[in-house]
């Protein structure tokens, strides 16, 4: 059993990637910013990202009102932007979109994102509250008809639903699934999904972290479980991250020197611990913990901003944005960790990726 996934894709989703979700660019009229959208775009893949994921919660669910119709535009200029760096680039860009909505809105998603290139959708079940996990899995299956998967466990602070490890146990069985995000920020349900993985016997499976508040030990750790009277380890192998469509390039450091912790089999350094901490703090201060994150695209934009990339930190919802005092914790990490940040990188490149041409008909 195997996904469709294009096999350069699919092993390096296996190999484990940086992949940032990737915001909205916007004017002060809150209308698409095509030239920042595009900027944004070439500074992942200047920083090492291995992906992008477009059109998920990080470049705002509202797109996909009518009266916005922002969906199919973003996803257009994402899809041609990416087809110009991968003519330049050595390693496989994999390009995944959002999938969202009831059946019918979703099978459309897909087939969008089919037809523009993308590599795999990320399944969202968010918006379906009531629906029974049978009906869910049925919803899944059709999907998965259309284009690869990649499911996805969205805490349900910024939208996801409590699923069970039955559900990903059955979820597992969809033969066209290339990987899962675990975004539950929660480490039993983080737990049931790696073990029903491990149970299912599908290596090819990608396991994700999208644990933003976990992001260092979901890499480090190996999930060890008895199935069928032997031990069965799995990793979680990259990172599909809000948290890191800032500061990507220390994140793709970050990830290269997890993958060489995890090579040698030896005691974790204590100043990888230490930085996973740090790693966790910035987080809720840019995601907004302190607000059950209701900042966390305000504070992504508000990082952006502050090296050039965006210029402002305006938001398709007039009223989301920073929460009162989180500017505050932003300077205040930004003072405290000075080497979790990539400014100088982004400094020294800007200019480039900001006044490059378009991708041609992007």
């Amino acid at each position: 059993m195997t996904s469709s996934l294009i096999p350069e894709a699919a092993r390096a989703l296996a190999r484990g990637l940086v992949i940032p979700a990737c915001p909205l660019a916007l004017t002060s009229a809150r209308k698409l910013d095509e030239r920042r959208q595009r900027a944004l775009a070439r500074y992942y893949v200047a920083a090492g990202a291995g992906g992008l994921a477009v059109g998920v919660h990080t470049t705002q669910f509202e797109i996909r009102d009518p009266k916005i119709g922002l969906f199919a535009p973003v996803l257009e200029l994402t899809a041609a932007e990416l087809d110009r760096l991968q003519v330049r680039s050595a390693e496989p860009i994999v390009k995944i979109a959002g999938i969202c909505g009831e059946t019918r809105q979703a099978i459309s998603e897909a087939l969008l994102i089919k037809r523009l290139g993308f590599h795999a959708g990320l399944l969202s079940l968010g918006m379906l509250k009531t629906a029974s996990e049978e009906a869910l899995l049925v919803h899944c299956r059709e999907i998965a008809t259309v284009l690869p998967l990649i499911g996805f466990y969205l805490q349900e602070a910024v939208g996801g639903r409590s699923l069970s490890y039955s559900f990903w146990a059955r979820f597992a069985e969809i033969e066209n699934v290339a990987a899962i995000k675990i975004a539950a920020f929660d480490r039993y349900r983080t737990l049931d999904v790696v073990r029903a993985i491990a149970g299912s016997g599908r290596e090819d499976i990608a396991l994700y972290t999208g644990n933003d508040d976990n992001i260092v030990m979901d890499l480090l750790t190996p999930f060890r479980f008895s199935v069928g009277g032997r031990r069965v380890e799995r990793r979680i192998v990259g990172g599909l991250l809000g948290q890191w469509a800032v500061w990507t390039s220390k994140a793709v450091e970050l990830l290269d020197e997890c993958h060489r912790q995890v090579g040698t089999g030896t005691v974790i350094p204590l100043e990888l611990l230490r930085r996973a901490v740090e790693i966790t703090d910035a987080n809720s201060a840019i995601f907004d913990a302190a607000h059950n994150f209701a900042g966390c695209i305000g504070g992504i934009h508000e990082v952006l901003r502050r090296q050039g990339l965006l210029e402002g930190i305006w938001t398709l919802d007039p009223n989301a944005g920073l929460s009162a005092g989180q500017l505050g914790e932003i300077e205040r990490i930004y003072a405290a960790y000075p080497n979790l940040n990539d400014d100088r990188f982004v400094e020294e490149h800007r200019e480039e990726w900001l006044n490059a041409p378009p991708a041609p008909g992007g």
